[in-house]
């Protein structure tokens, strides 16, 4: 097993960070952009489409599991990527297979590979985000945090971008096997980086390992401060993801063509989403996660009123460029600061386990609110639905009070003090 005993440099951490970022980001967006573009082009019915949310439970329930990875290593590569390289190959090998399915007459089929593809994906994010959390130093996590939350986030261009202006000449099994080929990058970056160092003593049973990260995250300051935390990695992502849920069908449903999508939407966000992934590097060791909270998560709900805004224009590629560029930049920002705060309040002796616990939360909405927001739409508009939205981020940005106040220096844990 190699392993390294000292801390990389800030280059070549933070190109890691990057590359893992993209290739662990593109799973979901193939589930959530992709596959919902592609059952819309084959006549599947809208809130079918919604209810396919649901084969993103993995990313729910993830944590149900982390222990297991903590527990028992695979016998090659070390602790972590000897997983990171078998989810990866699986998720990858999964999606390639997909397109050679007909969504309407073999639905259980592509419902099948799209849980395998989820399953995998949620499983490569809990050794990722251990890896990452045990290999960077203290003082380039924030950095490195932003950086991987922002390359998972421009991701999307793939399936997002290239994989729909394929669509319009290709067939989908080749467009399936195109953006699965993608994912290839993760094995290659696995196997070029060393082991981290262990932080702390592995779990010596199963037992030990699901339970004492629950009772080291419930003794800090209690049931309370612990429910606070909780209930604010709920909601602070809670409109931005709802927003978000059915972008695609509804830019076709504004008359946009797959391919305008492609090259407008999506290209339109490419600058900003690289912006924000710099940006938001720079300024979390400047500002503070605490503040970056604040002011990228008022920004990221700011962003969702341009949808609203997209809804009463209608059918202009200006105004799409302009609200896609913004939210990818904002929602970048503040996807950058929450992915931090949550990997500075885990203990390095629990990473899989509390890392997988926090995010699994933040995938609730995402996984089953983002399953009616079809039923939402159909019932209010996607004007209304948009308003929705935004009264939804609000109750996230109240808790800050409580979690991260905007004086508040945030600090690595066990240190960490609000």
């Amino acid at each position: 097993m190699q392993t390294s005993s000292s801390v990389p440099s800030n280059t070549r951490a933070f190109i890691a960070c990057a590359f893992l970022g993209f290739a662990s980001g593109l799973p979901l967006f193939i589930l959530y952009n992709l596959l919902s573009a592609w059952l819309k082009s084959e006549g599947v019915d809208l809130k079918a489409i919604g209810l396919f949310a649901l084969v993103g439970f993995p990313y729910t329930w993830k944590f149900l599991w982390s222990p297991f990875l903590d527990r028992f290593p695979l016998p090659f590569l070390g602790r972590r990527r000897g997983w990171m390289l078998v989810t990866q190959i699986i998720t990858m090998l999964a999606v390639m297979g997909m397109g050679f399915f007909n969504p309407v007459t073999e639905i259980w089929i592509v419902v099948g590979l799209a849980a395998v593809v989820a399953f995998f994906s949620a499983s490569q994010d809990i050794v990722v985000d251990a890896y990452r959390r045990e290999w960077l130093s203290d003082e380039q996590l924030g950095s490195g945090t932003a950086l991987f939350v922002n390359a998972y986030k421009l991701s999307t261009l793939v399936p997002g971008s290239l994989s729909l202006i394929l669509s319009d000449y290709l067939p989908w099994s080749t467009v399936f096997m195109i953006t699965g080929a993608f994912i290839a990058i993760g094995p290659i970056v696995t196997l070029m980086l060393p082991e981290p160092t262990l932080r702390g003593t592995p779990p010596h049973t199963l037992r030990e390992a699901v339970l004492e990260p629950f009772k080291e995250f419930i003794s800090r300051k209690g049931w309370g401060f612990a429910l606070t935390i909780l209930a604010f990695i709920f909601l602070y992502k809670l409109g931005d993801s709802m927003a978000t849920a059915l972008a695609t069908p509804f830019y076709m449903d504004l008359g946009f063509t797959r391919t305008q999508i492609g090259l407008v939407a999506k290209n339109a966000g490419l600058w900003a989403s690289l912006a924000g992934g710099f940006l938001g590097a720079y300024w979390l060791q400047k500002i503070t996660i605490a503040r970056g909270l604040w002011i990228f998560g008022l920004l990221q709900a700011l962003a969702i009123l341009g949808f609203a805004i997209l809804a009463k224009v209608g059918l202009s590629p200006w105004v799409l460029a302009w609200v896609i560029g913004f939210e990818a930049f904002a929602v970048g920002l503040g996807t950058a600061a929450f992915t931090s705060f949550i990997a500075q309040v885990t203990d390095p002796r629990y990473t899989a386990t509390q890392f997988a616990l926090f995010t699994s939360l933040a995938a609730v909405p995402r996984t089953f609110i983002n399953a009616i927001t079809g039923y939402i739409v159909e019932a209010l508009g996607w004007f209304n639905f948009f308003m929705l939205c935004f009264a939804l981020a609000i109750p996230g940005m109240l808790l800050l009070i409580k979690i991260a106040p905007w004086n508040h220096t945030t600090q690595v844990h066990p240190s960490y003090e609000p």
